[in-house]
């Protein structure tokens, strides 16, 4: 395939060409980067891009592994509590989250299409934009927190209320921090740069780590100091400072801190121009088509996120009615799946933006392609870690609970990973597909999936097994499991019909439809690889 930079659009004039070179003639940052993904070979970029966005995933899990593991030291109630907070969390992050998703798409179509001024202008329409949205979440955040929880089934003035309630504030105060570090992970990713967000993500991960055991439990008999032989030196400090511990609430101050100082250093390099994607003071003023543009391709991937945490909030509020235990069980087996989740997660990632340039390009065949090496690398790996977690449900879980009630909670969260761990495998081939999709920009289509597979199936599942059936917990596993299954099915039929591939953004500013021809899609300087970018001032 010849350079698209030497092949420029028949139909473009020489002033409406973007250009791929500097005045010396080298390709630009961003040409150069949308050669590495759309030309050439396809698996080893694809492998370089997936290695260290799965390696930030796996990261990613330990923060709220180690707010298990060292919440998990005060006892079974403070465990519950976490994990009646999650979920609300989860659900109002997901708005945001959406929104910095569009960022990766409008981002990676862009680079596709080597155009650096769209790619800066996005990027920081999307920081400005998310910043904003950030604060808002926040306010409905804090102000709701006590009554989610109570709808949820912890009973107001008990414990596991308050602690869930401190927990969910305070992580609400701090949801800036959050969403700062997840749109620079988003724009880079959407470039094509996954190393630099998983620098940043071992240097937050290691400061939770650190600040984790002091700010949850203090100085006084702190584990971590006994297992190193330094109890004496735990001792020396509580005496000097008095300081026990903050409990959940130190979990949640903890995690703040590490993503925000890694959100700090990420804007740093953006605004510094030290990494691929450069964003200057102006590019944050909105403009009213780009925030457009954001809200269009973001709204349905928040929606679709927000079913997913709907469907954890509701499995959540369905397993309150069996009991705590169930509850606690739920929680940290969700988590524990995560370790499997979030690698998937990590590789789909990639497979979106890797589809996302390819679209940008004009190239939709190698944006299929790309689905089946990750597929194919995935269902391999995942036949054997289902089994492994299968298998040895019970240590796993055992790991992350002591105290008492931990039998119970134990045998809940064993009892899930029998049933869900052996649909790893399917669930692998349906984020591959929905990677492309979001690539692609066919983020309506991905919305319904989810929404028709992972809420509408799940749900109701889950609660005629519980409610009707009287299967308990039990029946809830067996409604995660089979929504698993079909939202492969589902998406597989999707996938090989193929009318995903028409949903690249156009100038106008709507998808282009199947009626987009061939030739517009035939290189970077067709019209239908993007909207028509906002001048940057």
């Amino acid at each position: 395939m010849s350079d698209p930079s030497d092949d420029p659009d028949p139909g473009a004039t020489e002033t409406e060409q973007p250009s791929d070179d500097d005045p010396q003639g080298n390709p630009s940052e961003t040409a150069a980067q949308a050669q590495r993904f759309t030309e050439g070979t396809l698996l080893w970029p694809l492998l370089t891009l997936a290695g260290p966005l799965v390696a930030t995933q796996i990261l990613q899990t330990l923060y709220n592994l180690t707010d298990a593991f060292w919440v998990g030291r005060i006892g079974a109630d403070a465990i519950t509590a976490v994990s009646f907070a999650w979920p609300i969390v989860f659900l109002l992050i997901s708005v945001g989250g959406g929104m910095t998703a569009a960022g990766t798409i409008l981002i990676s179509q862009y680079t596709g299409a080597r155009d650096d001024d769209a790619v800066g202008h996005v990027a920081g329409q999307t920081i400005g934009f998310v910043g904003l949205l950030s604060v808002a979440i926040s306010v409905v955040g804090i102000a709701l927190a006590p009554h989610l929880i109570a709808l949820l089934g912890a009973a107001p003035g008990s414990e596991v209320h308050g602690m869930a309630t401190v927990y969910t504030r305070i992580t609400f105060l701090g949801l800036w921090a959050m969403f700062g570090f997840f749109v620079f992970q988003a724009l880079l990713r959407g470039w094509g740069d996954s190393k630099t967000p998983m620098y940043l993500t071992i240097g937050s991960v290691a400061t939770n780590l650190v600040l984790d055991p002091f700010l949850i439990l203090g100085f006084a008999d702190n584990p971590l100091l006994l297992w190193v032989g330094l109890g004496g030196v735990g001792d020396a400090l509580f005496a000097a400072t008095g300081f026990g511990g903050w409990g959940v609430a130190g979990a949640a101050i903890a995690t703040i801190v590490a993503r925000g100082l890694a959100a700090g250093v990420g804007m740093w390099l953006l605004f510094g121009g030290r990494v691929g994607i450069s964003v200057s003071v102006p590019d944050l003023r909105p403009r009213l088509d780009t925030v457009r543009d954001i809200v269009r391709v973001g709204a349905p991937i928040s929606v679709e996120q927000s079913t997913q945490a709907l469907a954890v909030t509701m499995m959540t509020a369905l397993l309150g009615l069996v009991g705590a235990n169930a509850v606690g069980g739920y929680g940290i087996a969700n988590r524990i799946t995560t370790l499997v989740w979030f690698p998937l997660i990590g590789m789909g990632m990639a497979v979106e933006t890797v589809s996302g340039q390819n679209v940008g390009a004009g190239r939709p065949d190698r944006a299929r392609e790309t689905v089946f090496y990750a597929s194919a690398i995935l269902v391999a790996a995942f036949l054997v870690v289902g089994t492994l977690a299968a298998v040895f449900a019970e240590p796993i879980v055992g790991v992350f609970v002591t105290g008492e009630s931990a039998d119970a909670v134990v045998g809940h969260g064993a009892d899930y990973l029998r049933w869900v761990a052996p649909t790893y495998a399917v669930m692998a081939i349906f984020h591959m597909i929905n990677g492309a999709l979001h690539g692609a920009g066919a983020t309506r289509l991905s919305m319904g999936l989810g929404v028709l597979t992972l809420w509408g199936a799940r749900a109701t599942i889950a609660a005629v097994l519980i409610l009707i059936v009287g299967m308990g917990a039990t029946g809830a596993w067996i409604g995660i499991a089979a929504s698993n299954v079909l939202a492969a099915v589902a998406g597989v039929a999707v996938f090989a019909w193929g009318g995903w591939l028409g949903a690249v953004v156009d100038e106008s500013g709507r998808p282009s439809g199947e009626e987009s021809s061939a030739a517009d899609r035939e290189g970077p300087a067709g019209e239908a690889v993007g909207p028509e970018p906002a001048t940057r001032e």
